[in-house]
């Protein structure tokens, strides 16, 4: 006579570890999102041997063929193409809903000095301040 066992034996996986290894990718990417600069844009920043410690959320792009793109840097939004009449519409805009004072600017090394100076007018006229982004300059190009 054969013998029966009284309980079935159930296949049971444990998804402790597995739970570990989700929870250690999320923080990785979590943590590695923050280093990626959010827009496409190319831009080649001047270099200078001063950073500022500001954060700007409005922020102002000016590629090298002089096209101006504006984004709000909080949104998480793409930049939008505009020519200076709309600049002074988003500018105007952006000061009404968001009370800010200041503004960053990216412009490529190549844009003129004319097309900088009618974007800071802008926000000159509207009663911000504009603050222009650069890279860091190399160490070795540092003043003494």
């Amino acid at each position: 006579m054969a013998l029966k066992r009284q309980y079935d034996m159930t296949s049971l996986f444990s998804m402790a570890s597995m739970t570990d290894v989700i929870f250690l990718l999320l923080i990785f990417f979590m943590v590695t999102s923050t280093f990626v600069f959010p827009t496409a844009l190319e831009v080649n920043l001047p270099q200078s041997s001063e950073q500022t410690a500001l954060k700007p959320s409005t922020r102002v792009f000016v590629d090298k063929n002089k096209v101006i793109y504006a984004s709000f840097s909080d949104d998480n939004s793409e930049p939008q193409p505009m020519n200076l009449n709309q600049l002074v519409g988003f500018i105007q805009t952006m000061r009404a809903q968001r009370q800010e004072d200041f503004v960053a600017i990216y412009a490529d090394e190549e844009v003129p000095y004319g097309t900088l100076v009618e974007i800071l007018d802008i926000g000159a006229k509207n009663g911000l301040k504009m603050v222009l982004a650069t890279k860091p300059a190399p160490s070795s190009a540092m003043p003494q």
